[in-house]
């Protein structure tokens, strides 16, 4: 048998219950000693909690529930791994080779039948999205395991507004996908503050010789909410929003991300939504406007104002513009 074989044969063999011996091992399996240690060596350095206990009455056993824990994925827990997989790396997982080894050994010990189970499902799900690879990959390696470790960064980041990249000293606290695009949170040493920066616009990542210890329930994700949409998680400034529409471009509206995010009620041609006063002043009317006539704003009234200011300011841009290229003519 393979050295693979080999080593879940002991892992079974272990499951018992009973405490076994080197040699017993040896013998069950027809290979030499020296072989089993190197086996049961490879076998604690990735994670299973073998014992060994010395004496008469010694021998090899696994610790605690690792006994009673199944050593193989269900066929539905497999589909639901490689599915998940697919999802990760057409995001830009940074850890690609590692996710792929783990999806072919998963893939490699098998039967038959888990085996077409499995290519089936593959087959059956694709992800459309922007190819992340290169330096950006390299950068959401570097920054998860600083993330993970707790060590501080030199970064040198490209704001994207004509300046010339500048360096500070960043705490990375996590990293988070949000449509489409990747994004690091921290603390900033140069802003004294939390901050998010994209992570496509990372110049250079160094490790410096300093750790810090991330805040208690600290959330990344939440941080990062805040700051796209500033008032949509502030309950004190949120109002109802109620729109009647036709059932596509209800279906349409609530996919956007402001509106998924902000929904409270969903009907066949009515959807409620919580959204903040600044927002609705602000750009929600301009996230609304394509939809025209397909969508009716039953409240609140300031919306439905702040819809009919922005039309008439585009329709008067618009008479001016045509009105400007009559006389050009004339």
């Amino acid at each position: 048998m393979s050295k693979a074989d080999n080593m879940l044969s002991i892992l079974w063999l272990l499951r018992s219950g009973r405490r076994m011996t080197a040699q017993q091992l040896a013998d069950e399996l027809e290979i030499h000693i020296r072989t089993v240690y190197r086996y049961i060596d490879s076998l604690c350095v990735s994670g299973v909690p073998i014992i060994a206990d010395s004496g008469p009455n010694g021998g090899y056993h696994l610790l605690g529930r690792f006994a009673e824990s199944p050593l193989l994925f269900d066929m539905e827990e497999q589909k639901a791994l490689v599915h998940a997989s697919t999802f990760a790396l057409e995001t830009g997982y940074s850890f690609k080779d590692a996710l792929n080894r783990a999806v072919d050994k998963l893939k490699r010990y098998t039967n038959e039948d888990q085996l077409d189970h499995i290519e089936r499902h593959m087959g059956g799900l694709s992800v459309i999205h922007p190819a992340i690879v290169g330096k950006q990959q390299e950068m959401l390696r570097i920054l998860e395991e600083a993330a993970a470790q707790g060590r501080a960064m030199e970064m040198v980041y490209n704001k994207g507004k004509g300046d010339a990249p500048g360096t500070r000293i960043f705490d990375p606290y996590g990293i988070i996908h949000w449509k489409g695009s990747w994004y690091a949170v921290g603390f900033c040493s140069l802003r004294q503050e939390l901050r998010s920066f994209r992570t496509d616009r990372i110049v250079r990542l160094e490790p410096i010789d300093r750790h810090f210890e991330r805040p208690a329930a600290f959330s990344a994700k939440d941080f990062l909410m805040r700051n796209l949409l500033p008032d949509s998680l502030d309950a004190e400034s949120l109002l109802l929003v109620r729109i009647q529409g036709h059932e596509q471009a209800l279906d349409l509206l609530c996919q956007h991300w402001l509106f998924g995010h902000a929904l409270v009620e969903r009907k066949d041609e009515q959807a409620l939504f919580k959204l903040g006063v600044p927002s609705l002043l602000s750009y929600v009317p301009y996230y609304l406007l394509p939809y025209g006539k397909s969508l009716i704003i039953l409240e609140p009234d300031i919306l439905v104002e702040k819809l009919a200011e922005v039309s008439s300011g585009i329709t008067a841009h618009y008479e001016s513009m045509k009105s400007a290229k009559n006389k050009s003519k004339g």
